[in-house]
């Protein structure tokens, strides 16, 4: 998808290229991720790199930091994003929003 956006599309400003990311490419890494969960370093290192080729799409961002990149782009990093998700799925298991006995996951000490 990412390859596609490059290039197919010529405008490469902010306004153009983050909706895309946003639209066609996040949710693919996003999918399921509190099943697979990666947790290796490579796994993350894989899946965060495609976010970092996304950043460098947009005009005039090429020379900065991927950090720098993602404060202008206002983005968060996969790991941060993958984290609040599983503190939301965490919360409602402990709070049965579903239909699962939360013992079967989580011990009391």
């Amino acid at each position: 998808m990412l390859g596609m956006i490059k290039h197919k599309f010529i405008d490469r400003s902010k306004e153009t290229i983050i909706p895309l990311y946003k639209s066609l490419v996040k949710p693919h890494l996003e999918y399921c991720c509190q099943i697979w969960s990666p947790y290796y370093k490579k796994d993350i290192k894989l899946i965060e790199g495609v976010q970092r080729r996304a950043t460098k799409l947009v005009a005039g961002m090429q020379e900065l930091t991927y950090n720098d990149r993602l404060k202008k782009l206002s983005l968060q990093r996969f790991e941060g994003r993958r984290m609040r998700s599983d503190l939301i799925e965490t919360f409602k298991i402990v709070n049965r929003k579903y239909d699962i006995n939360p013992v079967l996951f989580f011990s009391a000490r």
